[in-house]
């Protein structure tokens, strides 16, 4: 089975290319293909070795997410021609990405338990304790670093900054409770609770759009639904769906992202048990012994279509 770890096409009409920590990004002028390689990330570090399919299975369940929302919040996909590929809007990417929680969970849980009341300018009130469920979801923003970790901030921060517009923000913030309360009933219909998630949002030709990825196992954090009040009563941890296996992981093998802390070879990870939970189906099987060619040359049949139908309009 193979991984794919980068890709390095160079096709007629591409005008830029970026690579993220786990995508490679193809621009053709107002359009763009988003390739989900096999890359693993924790920590803001990229792990040594690519988990095979992981790419594939993050890209389809952000696919089926982004089309059972689009209806409430407009995103930026136009097509999914391949299983790792995802074509659609270039958007000038707001920097801020809207963290939301529904309970007190990962770092929300370790602020809290350091004795902090407050996370990005939110009040959390006394008395909880992990994974308890939050009086209502709140907002949680974080800059979006390039480089190093990205940090908390507060809405106050970012009006003052003004690192967006008050009516933009206003908005992110309408997008973000609506995206949460869908989140929250797909994943209940799998007997899941979505526990957080972050959503990260763009402009194009002034129109705001979802853009990335969407309630994947990478960007959210799920519990099982079933067994979660027992599990509370007797101060158990709670069975996740999430990647948060993959920073237990590391931080077990001592390493949490810190300077001159080693990265450790991760072994393949449990991302085809995560998809079989969230999408209620399992994992298709794919031709691996021309991986990169079809990749390739499904963006550029895509592409040249979307550009096809773009000059017919």
């Amino acid at each position: 089975m193979e991984a794919i770890k980068e890709t390095h096409f160079n096709f007629p009409g591409q005008t830029g290319f970026y690579r993220g920590k786990v995508r490679d990004v193809y621009y053709f002028g107002e359009l763009m293909a988003m390739v989900a390689t096999d890359r693993i990330s924790a920590f803001d570090v990229i792990l040594p070795r690519a988990i095979p399919d992981k790419g594939r299975v993050l890209n389809q369940i952000a696919a089926y997410n982004l089309q059972a929302t689009k209806n409430l919040v407009p995103n930026w996909v136009l097509a999914t021609p391949d299983q790792n590929v995802t074509v659609g809007f270039k958007c000038e990417p707001f920097a801020v990405e809207m963290v939301v929680r529904g309970y007190l969970a990962g770092h929300a849980w370790r602020e809290y338990k350091a004795g902090k009341r407050s996370l990005c300018g939110v009040p959390l009130p006394e008395g909880l304790k992990e994974n308890d469920k939050l009086p209502s979801p709140i907002i949680t923003p974080t800059t979006k670093a390039h480089v190093g970790h990205d940090e908390d901030i507060s809405r106050d921060e970012i009006l003052k900054r003004k690192i967006v517009s008050e009516y933009d923000y206003n908005t992110l913030e309408e997008y973000t409770l609506k995206l949460f309360k869908k989140g929250t009933e797909l994943a209940a219909a799998r007997n899941l609770i979505l526990v957080d998630t972050k959503y990260e949002f763009g402009k194009h030709n002034g129109i705001i759009y979802l853009i990335d990825e969407v309630h994947t196992p990478d960007s959210s954090r799920y519990f099982y639904a079933e067994g979660y009040e027992a599990r509370q009563r007797a101060n158990e941890p709670q069975k996740q769906l999430s990647k948060e296996f993959v920073r237990q992981w590391l931080i077990e093998n001592e390493f949490q992202g810190k300077d001159g802390q080693r990265v450790p070879e991760m072994t393949d990870a449990r991302y085809k048990e995560l998809y079989q939970q969230v999408r209620g189906e399992s994992l298709s099987s794919v031709d691996y012994s021309r991986m990169n060619q079809r990749i390739e040359q499904t963006i550029l049949n895509s592409i040249n279509s979307l550009n096809l139908e773009t000059k017919k309009i």
